[in-house]
């Protein structure tokens, strides 16, 4: 019999569920979006049920083109947006309130007080993370001290707060019934509550953010044997599979890049763009604004860490030109529009519109478009558009070369933009090295899915995953270096005019 690993890849704007086969190659897959919620300015919401429900209909639809059944498929591997939390009720499965996503300041009072009372060392040396409204920590705190509700059923010991993957496998493995309220250790690095060195939940965190730590999830290997529970028959895949693994989105791209040495590195270019260089078994220190964090554990293994870079908005961006301005009907246009042009005509566009992550933690910055005259028109902004993605991924990389001591050599790229050949083109340029995309471009999903088919036996070891690993396209930098250096001072000029609005 064929068999396959499935990957539930939990996205910030959409689900999706994909099949891969022994090859490391899509057999069948569905999506499906979800509402963004918008409640007040900066405040960005998911629906937990919509969530769930939107997952169960993608699993289901794949389950009925592929004709393949429950007893075909060897294990579940969970990826997911990190930082968003939920908290909901053990015995009901109802959410308290709805899922408060990474992308929201609703915190900013919050993070500002836990700054002033405690310093930001006091939470970087334990966690890697600056305080940052970024965070599943202050947002859980902010349910607890704004849902009457939840706060009051703390003492029953009926509250659960988990991330999405979290979330998902409670109603995977059974719900109010059997449902298994675990997380991983890549997803527990991304709450300001986990200590890195003992990848335990934190006593003296906990204590001052204000959390309980009886409604947390155990914290899991990524790549765990011991099977976290299984599937249940009258559940979307009508029937019982084991549920074995867990990655957050962007440590799951790298493990599906095979990024396995240290000094390799990723960009995933999607709703944000997320920069990780694995750093081996130790933890590295950033003293130029980055985040160091887990990557990955491999059953009892020892950890592995990584700095990363963090960009709010990328895809979001070309989502914003559509749906806000409706400038562009798909967002699929946006490069032929930029293509119109020859440059960008001037214009710098800084989508900071829930403030500027790494490697400036601004979260006073706001989105600004600079440059304009009367000659700018759509297609420059369409190309300010995609360059500003090239832009805060060259501020990353210059971050992480002082941190690390290593020079990249190339990048490794994935998500749904690197499709977007004139992109590509421009980070090769604009960084000066090459670009490589690799012939399956879904390493988020495909990471999820070598992490569940690892814990099973599916795959044998890393070597098998690196033998899968094929590049699609490299990308060589074609441009001098003055009108490098030209743009990138003009770029560095609008990042200036975007900090201390609010």
């Amino acid at each position: 019999m064929i068999k396959y690993v499935g990957a539930i890849d939990l996205g910030t704007t959409s689900n999706r569920f994909i099949l891969f086969d022994k090859q490391g190659n899509i057999f069948e897959s569905a999506q499906k979006e979800h509402e963004q919620i918008f409640p007040k300015p900066g405040w960005v919401e998911h629906n937990p049920m919509e969530i769930w429900k939107n997952t169960c209909a993608v699993i289901q639809d794949v389950m009925i083109m592929s004709g393949v059944s429950a007893d075909q498929i060897d294990s579940i591997g969970i990826t997911n947006q990190r930082e968003t939390a939920v908290v909901w009720n053990r015995r009901t499965g109802k959410p308290y309130y709805n899922a408060i996503v990474w992308q929201c300041t609703r915190t900013d009072a919050i993070c500002k007080s836990l700054k002033e009372k405690y310093g930001e060392d006091f939470f970087r040396e334990r966690t890697g993370l600056p305080v940052a409204s970024y965070f599943a920590g202050p947002k859980v705190k902010w349910i607890l001290d704004n849902v009457p509700e939840a706060k009051n059923d703390v003492k029953s010991g009926d509250v659960l707060f988990g991330t999405i993957e979290s979330w998902i496998i409670w109603w995977l493995t059974g719900g109010s019934a059997t449902g298994s309220h675990i997380t991983d250790v890549s997803n527990a690095s991304r709450t300001m509550l986990m200590n890195l060195n003992t990848l335990k939940w934190d006593r003296e965190l906990l204590d001052a953010v204000g959390i309980p730590e009886s409604i947390l999830p155990e914290i899991k290997p990524s790549v765990d044997s011991n099977t976290w529970g299984t599937t249940r028959k009258h559940g979307p895949f009508q029937g019982r599979i084991p549920v074995t693994g867990a990655l957050g989105d962007q440590q799951s791209a790298l493990f599906g890049q095979t990024c396995f040495a240290e000094g390799e590195a990723k960009n995933t270019y999607g709703t944000g763009c997320f920069l990780l260089m694995n750093t081996g078994n130790k933890a590295v220190k950033s003293t130029h604004g980055l985040l160091t964090t887990v990557g990955y554990q491999i059953n009892d293994e020892k950890p592995v860490y990584c700095l990363e870079g963090s960009i709010a908005i990328a895809g979001a961006l070309v989502q914003w030109m559509r749906d806000n301005l409706g400038i562009i009907k798909t967002a699929q246009e946006i490069e032929p529009l930029a293509e119109t042009v020859d440059d960008n005509g001037d214009v710098y566009f800084v989508p900071a519109f829930s403030g500027l992550y790494a490697p400036y933690w601004r979260s006073d910055a706001r989105g600004i478009i600079a440059g304009l005259t009367r000659f700018a028109n759509k297609g420059h902004m369409a190309r300010a558009v995609l360059e500003s993605c090239a832009y805060q991924t060259r501020d990353i990389i210059t971050a992480m070369n002082k941190d690390s001591n290593v020079r990249l050599k190339h990048l490794k790229v994935d998500g749904g933009m690197v499709l977007n050949e004139m992109l590509m083109q421009f980070q090769a340029d604009i960084l000066d090295v090459p670009i490589i995309r690799p012939t399956v471009i879904e390493t988020t999903a495909l990471g999820a899915a070598y992490a569940a088919g690892l814990a099973t036996g599916f795959w044998n070891g890393r070597r098998d995953l690196k033998k899968n690993w094929s590049e699609g396209k490299r990308w060589r930098p074609n441009m001098k270096s003055k009108m490098r250096d030209d743009l990138c001072a003009s770029w560095a000029k609008a990042i200036e005019k975007s900090l201390d609005w609010k």
